[in-house]
């Protein structure tokens, strides 16, 4: 616009002044410019594209392939264009890298009429996460640098990665169960399948109780005395704040959060039992653009930072999957933990205050935390108070800072299990199921 506007300054003063020459320059270069801005945009809009992945969720390890085909609709050729099918930064850059591209996404083309071309490249994925793939971002111009163009073009796809789950190998989860429950001390509900003895009968014992036999042999009234049902399962309450972990540590003692829950689930799941996850995290897919799509970039990072998803969410929800069984529950679990995200949002005391409404109370609460401040501390020993079965797994390296953590939580009457590194998830989830 800047040079429209010089050219027709120039050339209203060459007309004033009757220099012929110069307003012929002018003509021209209006001409031109003109010209290549028609030329640039025919390009741009000519060309068209479709990409396609052969998966939209993988395992760690595990490679993606990603196929974009170009086409020019236009009845013209396209002397240049520059294409490049955008993808997180900081998945490819910041450490650790989650996204490795094997291939180029990256293409510099010449398109005849009606021509297509194909850009192929592969995704390791190396870390869980939630991941746009696109979309394709092109640039083109006229030949003499004039005007530029630049289109955001085809859907992005998305592509889950899960966390790791690390599986207690040869370890028969079943033998340690040979009457199909696990009993424990906490008596919420009674089996009346299983009497553990009688006793003398009490005013307000319902007639069912009543032990008749004992009642005949002794001529006193006696009652059934039931086992207590077990506490089946686990809600697994994992803290996800991001100012519970040190930055030194990141994102290594986070990352192994999220591959223990996954893991502990993984475990309950097994043994048939319920299993539920609460976190304060946010979620990846929070930070999708539902618009803003449809615009005329005028830069080449401004065409880049409209394809990419939203840098950050101001979601304060916490993230809630109800406690229950099957295996399309531990699916639900694993989704929620490849896309979740550290937060700056609810503290774990504010996320019991609000989610413990939600938690059933014949599921043992597991938090899994890297540090334990006293309000943390009292919130769980509140919990704990309320009638819930409480454990805590403590995410830390260093022994004296799990001693000061367990402390805490002993005072609040909560046992603690110490989480040093990868290897010890084995340990901790085995601990859990001969609990």
């Amino acid at each position: 616009m800047r040079w429209f506007l010089g050219a027709i300054l120039l050339l209203a003063a060459a007309l004033a002044l009757g220099l012929g020459l110069l307003a012929y320059a002018m003509y021209a270069l209006l001409g031109v410019m003109l010209f290549s801005r028609l030329l640039s945009r025919s390009w741009a809009e000519s060309l068209v594209a479709q990409r396609q992945c052969n998966r939209v969720s993988a395992n760690i390890g595990e490679t993606v392939a990603v196929v974009v085909s170009i086409e020019n609709r236009g009845w013209l050729p396209i002397a240049w264009v520059l294409l490049e099918d955008v993808l997180p930064r900081q998945a490819l850059s910041a450490p650790p890298v989650r996204l490795r591209v094997v291939g180029s996404r990256l293409g510099l083309m010449m398109f005849r009429a009606g021509g297509q071309k194909t850009i192929y490249y592969q995704l390791k994925c190396e870390a869980r996460g939630y991941f746009q793939i696109g979309p394709l971002v092109l640039e083109t111009g006229d030949l003499f640098g004039l005007d530029r163009r630049y289109r955001v073009v085809t859907s992005p796809h998305f592509l889950l990665v899960y966390p790791e789950v690390v599986t207690l190998e040869g370890y028969d989860v079943a033998s340690q169960r040979p009457i199909g429950e696990v009993r424990i001390t906490h008596r919420l509900f009674e089996d009346p399948t299983r009497i553990s003895g009688v006793r003398e009968y009490l005013p307000g014992d319902p007639l069912h109780r009543v032990h008749w036999r004992a009642t005949a042999r002794t001529g006193v009234l006696h009652s059934k005395m039931y086992e207590p049902s077990t506490i089946t399962g686990a809600t697994v309450v994992l803290e996800f704040n991001q100012a519970a972990y040190p930055a030194r540590f990141e994102p290594f003692r986070s990352e192994l959060a999220v591959t223990a829950a996954a893991s502990l689930a993984n475990a309950v799941y097994e043994m048939g039992q319920q299993v539920g996850l609460v976190t304060n995290g946010r979620d990846a897919a929070d930070r999708i653009r539902q618009e803003g799509w449809e615009h005329d970039p005028r830069t080449r990072s401004a065409a880049l930072a409209t394809a990419q998803m939203r840098p950050r969410s101001e979601r304060l929800q916490p993230l809630v999957v109800e406690t229950g069984r099957g295996a399309e529950q531990f699916l639900r679990i694993r989704e929620t933990l490849a896309r979740v995200e550290l937060t700056d949002g609810l503290s774990f005391a504010e996320l019991l205050m609000e989610t413990a409404s939600r938690m059933p109370r014949d599921a043992t609460v597991v938090a899994l935390l890297p540090s334990v401040s006293p309000e943390t501390a009292i919130a769980l020993g509140s919990l704990r108070r309320r009638g819930f079965a409480v454990t805590a797994i403590v995410n830390v390296y260093d022994a004296d800072e799990f001693d000061e953590a367990a402390g805490r939580l002993l005072a609040e009457g909560i046992q603690a299990r110490h989480l040093k590194d990868k290897e010890g998830i084995v340990t901790v989830c085995r601990d859990y199921v001969l609990r």
